[in-house]
């Protein structure tokens, strides 16, 4: 029987597990984890009977996990495999940039490409997309802005990158291999809030697209040993102060410890961010946990002070921060396993404007669910 307080499901779309989820206008756009998946687009206007509108392949040893939607563009990553060996022949990661105006069918205008792995998270916000490429001379994913004015021929605007990653300019990194590494930013205003995996977060300054500037970097992994996921600014001050949550992924920990959590950080001075406060589930009672148990990825559309988050192998958890300094759970959904997997994995989570909540599973399917 499927554990949930506060939710109930309306609707299930089965599927290739996915990376991320993102509804605009009617239409669910899911970024799929594994080729030959690669994006599908679903008609979820009836949520009890999404119906699937396209779906898109990707080469084998490929995936195009991460989706964005902007204006009558689509924008997908294209990246190989982090944990298979080897590029299919002729293939290069970058983003594919797609005609959407006619909404869930995507047409393709062009690839922007790059060298190495590709291009893994990243922001669009129908003009400039806010990037994670891998760049040839350079250590691990670094940051870049592209403009798709002109979606023919996106142009880069400008890029950052952790000193220690110019390799090919002489620098030396202080961390072994790729492990501090741009995961993907997020933009508000003038500021790109950008995880950098092992190597913390950053703050960056944007007003000068082409000269990024960082206010700000903390990174605390160690002492603890997940990297951070998500930086997330809220579009509002809690308590007159201005917040940021913080999601650490559970994978690749540095050493035994527990399963990850959410942090609120305190951004007011931004040169000096400050945690203060951080979010657990109950569940946790110090034994020993596999990797992909605990917090993976909040809601990156907020509109109130209601958390949806994507807790991994915990399913969907709502939690509350109007208490910034005590944050709870005010509601929660677990899923059954799927047929065909082992346990659950809930990947990523978003809402639209019905309130509806949808949470992808990094194995399989797509839940639909309202608060109740």
């Amino acid at each position: 029987m499927t554990d949930a307080k506060g939710l109930r499901q309306v609707g299930y779309f089965d599927c290739p597990g996915g990376g991320q989820i993102v509804v605009e206008d009617g239409v669910a756009y899911i970024g799929h984890m594994e080729a030959p998946a690669g994006t599908t687009t679903v008609d979820v206007r009836d949520p009890a009977n999404p119906k699937q509108i396209a779906h898109l392949a990707m080469p084998d040893r490929t995936h195009s996990h991460k989706v964005r939607v902007g204006g009558d563009l689509m924008v997908t990553n294209r990246e190989a495999l982090p944990f298979q060996k080897g590029h299919p022949e002729g293939f290069k990661g970058g983003l594919g940039i797609w005609d959407n105006a006619r909404r869930g069918h995507p047409k393709l205008i062009t690839v922007w490409e790059t060298e190495g792995m590709g291009v893994h998270r990243f922001d669009f916000d129908g003009r400039y997309a806010y990037i994670s490429p891998t760049v040839d001379g350079y250590l691990g994913n670094i940051v870049m802005i592209l403009d798709l004015k002109n979606p023919e021929r996106p142009e880069e605007v400008g890029r950052w990158w952790l000193p220690g990653q110019w390799t090919a300019g002489g620098e030396e990194p202080t961390w072994k291999g790729a492990a501090h590494r741009c995961h993907h930013p997020l933009r508000r205003g003038d500021r790109l809030y950008t995880s950098y995996w092992h190597g913390g977060f950053v703050i960056l300054d944007i007003e000068d697209m082409s000269k990024p500037k960082m206010i700000s970097h903390l990174d605390w992994s160690p002492p603890f040993p997940w990297p951070t996921h998500t930086t997330l600014p809220l579009p509002y001050r809690l308590q007159g102060r201005d917040i940021m949550l913080v999601a650490d992924e559970d994978v690749l920990r540095t050493h035994k410890s527990y399963p990850s959590f959410l942090w609120l950080v305190d951004i007011t001075d931004e040169a000096h961010p400050m945690p203060f406060s951080s979010f657990q589930i109950d569940a946790v009672d110090g034994s020993e946990q596999p990797e992909f148990t605990g917090c993976h990825q909040p809601s990156e559309k907020v509109d109130g002070t209601e958390i949806p988050v994507a807790w991994f192998a915990h399913g969907l958890r709502i939690v509350d921060i109007a208490k910034p300094h005590a944050p709870k759970e005010i509601a929660h959904f677990m899923p059954e396993p799927q047929p065909g997997c082992d346990r659950v994995q809930s990947n990523d989570v978003t809402f639209d404007e019905r309130g509806l909540i949808y949470l992808l599973d990094r194995l399989r399917g797509m839940v639909i669910l309202e608060r109740v």
